[in-house]
């Protein structure tokens, strides 16, 4: 297990050439907020060339627990200490999705004035779909975190060279005060 900071990347599957999935999952303490933990919603959006997703189809998260061709499925039920897990099918992604990028926001409604600034801890991993491996980790990202209501946590995108397909994984750790409203904007959900 690597363990990386913001901004930091990794290719994957220069590291396990074979590598034919992912499960990312989102860990995160909120202490006593039982509203805040409640009510924070982790999500993928698949994004074209642009950074931006091509359709409302390309938002997976509770009320859309997959994308329309099921290469990336929110699962039912999180496998070891995640809180929530997202599974990514790496060669059934469409050719023209460059990037999925992770999101965890603060749903709107009975969570008003919460933000993430409150949670103890947050982080972002990878594992190996195949036994479930752990493969990397984000650093303690919470500790970064104050009026947020929104953060990007990572992404997995593709590198494309020499005409074959590598998928990366980056640590973002990007927070947004507008929350959904501020990821919406950046990637083109529409709401």
């Amino acid at each position: 297990m690597a363990e990386m900071t913001r901004g930091a990347n990794v290719s994957l599957t220069r590291e396990i050439p074979n590598l034919r999935g992912l499960v990312l999952g989102a860990k995160w303490n909120a202490g006593s907020e039982r509203v805040l933990d409640d009510n924070l919603v982790f999500a993928a959006l698949l994004c074209d060339h642009s950074g931006r997703v091509r359709s409302d189809r390309d938002f997976v998260f509770f009320n859309q627990i997959a994308s329309a061709e099921l290469s990336v499925q929110q699962l039912e039920q999180a496998l070891g200490d995640d809180n929530v897990q997202i599974e990514v099918d790496l060669a059934a992604v469409p050719g023209d999705i460059e990037r999925i990028v992770c999101v965890l926001y603060v749903n709107e409604g009975p969570a008003q004035r919460r933000t993430l600034g409150q949670l103890r801890s947050c982080a972002i991993r990878v594992l190996n779909l195949d036994g479930n491996a752990e493969l990397v980790r984000s650093e303690e990202l919470a500790t970064g975190f104050d009026r947020e209501t929104a953060v990007a946590l990572g992404e997995v995108y593709r590198h494309r060279a020499s005409g074959q397909d590598e998928w990366k994984f980056k640590v973002l750790g990007q927070g947004y005060s507008q929350g959904i409203g501020g990821i919406a904007s950046d990637y083109g959900v529409p709401l």
